[in-house]
C-alpha cells in the first residue's frame, strides 16, 4: 500500500526499533511507496512512512532491495557530499564512505551480506542514518 511521506522532524529524529517477521508488510509498503515516488526518490526508511522500525529499501538500478535490520559493518574511503531527502526540504552536507559492507535480513528472514560502493552505498548510508534518527 502506498503510504503518506512523513515530514515531521521530531518523528524522524526518533531512533527506530528492531524489525520482526511481523513487520514484513512494512517492507511491501516501502516497495509500493518508493515505486509511487520513483521520480523523486531512490531509497526510503520505514520512519518516512510512519513506522519506527529498522527497515529500508534501496534502488539498485534495475531492482529495489528491502533490508530488515541493516547494519553497516565496514566503511572505507570517506568523502564529503550533499544530500536531499524526500521528507525534508533542501540539501545538507554530510560525510559518506565510498565502499561499505552491510548485513541484513531479507523477506525470507535469511541473513544476507553485501558489499556496495558509489551511489548505492551512499543511498544505504542515508537510509541507515534515518533508522538512528539522524536527519540529513
Amino acid at each position: 500500500m502506498v503510504k503518506q511521506i512523513v515530514r515531521d522532524v521530531f518523528f524522524l529524529s526518533q531512533k527506530s526499533e528492531p524489525a520482526t517477521q511481523a513487520d514484513l508488510q512494512v517492507g511491501h509498503d516501502l516497495q509500493d511507496t518508493l515505486k509511487a515516488n520513483r521520480e523523486a526518490c531512490v531509497g526510503m526508511a520505514a520512519n518516512m512512512i510512519g513506522v519506527n522500525k529498522n527497515i529500508i529499501i534501496v534502488n539498485m538500478g534495475m531492482f529495489d532491495v528491502v533490508m530488515f535490520n541493516p547494519v553497516i559493518t565496514k566503511q572505507e574511503g570517506p568523502y564529503e557530499t550533499e544530500e536531499g531527502c524526500l521528507s525534508l526540504e533542501g540539501v545538507r552536507p554530510t560525510t559518506r564512505y565510498e565502499t561499505i559492507e552491510v548485513e541484513y535480513l531479507d523477506f525470507n528472514w535469511n541473513k544476507q551480506k553485501g558489499k556496495f560502493s558509489g551511489w548505492t552505498a551512499q543511498i544505504i548510508q542515508h537510509e541507515v542514518d534515518h533508522l538512528s534518527g539522524r536527519i540529513i
